[in-house]
This record gives structure tokens, sequence and C-alpha cells, in this order.
């Protein structure tokens, strides 16, 4: 049986996480899969398990200062119920998966299980989210897209912990949250896709999930995307999916796998960011 820690408080936990290799368990609905042995049985675990799920020091949802501030073991339903969180970022949230993983799966283990098809990470690219990672040393700050490296990689320190996961939370203007999957709920995402606008920035920030080895986010083509569009009147669709290939075509690097194919995947995510354009940019115009 694996040897297992069940620390009764954050600081036991960090102590406990400097001494020992383990493995941090929050509520374990991406841990049981990746471990899993065969179906039925139990999963074969390489290193003694810290339970963190049940730490009060972990769990819950802070407004700060223009945004907020969401503690990693706060699980998925929890934040569904929370009044604090926005429409955009519950939409992601209520397509993952089951009511029964929503209510184990966790915010944290969402990001540090890296898959490039995490629903929560497109919103949290778009909105600039930074993770805080403690250990006893101290704590950190970690820009998300400097935080997840790889599939199944990330920058956590093996004596850190992800303690924190901040955000802006925008007026939101106009906004489009989109999960391509085999079917409407419990599945996994083929292409996951946030984009938005704000009351204060114009500019788009558009971010795209299971199309590349990390979601795909570029200041740049959205900085350059927003001005070619705003010097001329009119753009129909054909014109904006060759605009955003010409940013993103390159970004977008999918494989073939048993969910999708690489040729849809780079279809549907070129015509996503075109439809979004259209919809932000030329609809709005066209209704005046």
């Amino acid at each position: 049986m694996v040897k297992a820690f069940y620390p009764q408080s954050l600081a036991e936990a960090l102590g406990i996480r400097a001494a020992e290799s383990v493995i941090p368990f929050a509520g374990g609905t991406d841990l049981m899969v990746k471990f899993r042995t065969a179906p039925g049985a139990p999963p074969d675990f390489k290193k003694p398990i810290l339970y963190l799920g049940h730490l009060p020091e972990l769990r819950g949802v802070n407004k700060i200062p223009g945004g907020l501030r969401i503690l990693p073991c706060t699980t998925l339903a929890e934040l569904l119920q929370e009044d604090n969180i926005p429409l955009p970022f519950k939409s992601a949230l209520e397509e993952i998966a089951g009511p029964g993983i929503r209510n184990l799966g966790t915010l944290g283990g969402n990001l540090c299980n890296a898959s490039p098809a995490g629903d929560t990470l497109p919103f949290l690219y778009a909105c600039d989210a930074v993770l805080e990672l403690s250990s006893l040393q101290g704590k950190r700050t970690v820009p998300v897209e400097d935080f997840i490296l790889a599939p199944g990689k990330t920058s956590l320190g093996e004596e850190e912990l992800l303690t924190a996961v901040t955000f802006p939370v925008p007026v939101f203007k106009e906004w489009t949250y989109r999960k391509i999957g085999t079917r409407r709920a419990d599945a996994l995402s083929k292409i996951s896709f946030f984009a938005f606008t704000s009351q204060a920035h114009k500019k788009p920030r558009i971010a795209l999930g299971a199309c590349a080895p990390r979601v795909i986010r570029s200041r740049q083509a959205e900085k350059e995307i927003y001005e070619r569009i705003t010097k001329r009147d009119s753009w129909n669709f054909p014109e904006l999916k060759v605009l955003g290939e010409e940013y993103y075509g390159k970004l977008i690097s999918p494989i073939d796998d048993q969910r999708s194919t690489a040729f849809y995947r780079r279809e549907v995510s070129l015509r996503l960011i075109a439809e979004f354009l259209y919809k932000t940019y030329m609809q709005t115009r066209e209704e005046q």
C-alpha cells in the first residue's frame, strides 16, 4: 500500500514537501487516471501521497483590488457556486466533465496536470493569471504561461506547492468561450477557445487550447491583428480567416489522436478566431 501524509496545516504540508519526495494530491481526478494500471485496479503511485484538499488554507475565493485570488484546492463545483467568479469563467467550468468530477476536481489540479486540453487554461491565459508557488524558503509568483512548460510538465519546484491563482477581472465587452468535443458534456476537448475584449481595452485577447503542446496566447498577434482590422472599414469572414492564419498558422501545431485529426483542429481553430473577430469588430459596425 502506498505511503500517505495527511497534514493538518499548510506549514506542515510544506515541511513534508521539503523533506520527502511526494505527489501532491487534492481531488485526484487526474492522478487516479494518470497512475491507473488497469480497469478496476488501484492506481500505482510511484511516490507517497501528500493530501492537500482538506486544508482550509488552500480553499476559497477572495476578492483583491481589481481581481480575484483563488486558492488551488477549491473544487470546480465550488467555483461554479461562487458569486464572484465571472460568467465567462463559469462557462468553461460548467463544461468540465460531469458533476461527480467537478465535485472533486480542483483548479490547482487542472493547472498542475499541465494538459494543453485543460479547460480552465484558455481563460487563465487570456486573463493574465499569475500563480503563487510556496516553499519553506518563501513565495514566488509565475505567470501561467511560464508555469506550464510542456504537456504534463510545470516549473513547480520539488519543494514547492501551488498556493494561489490570481487574475484581474475586466469588465467584459465581447467574449466567446467554445469547447469542441465529441459530445456536449463529459468529453475531453478537441479544441478549447476563449477570447474577449473589455470596456477598457478594445484589443482582443485570444487563447487556444488542445491545438499545440501548450495553450496558445500571442500578445504580438493580438496587437497586430487589431491594428490591421481597425485600418479598414470592412472585413468579410474569409478575409478574417486568412488574417488569423497569417498570425496563428505557425503557432497552431495540433496532432492526430483518438479524439480528432490535426487537420480538423487547425481548420476549426482558425474559424473560431475569424468568428470572434467578425462578431467583435464587424458585426457591431453593421448593426449601427
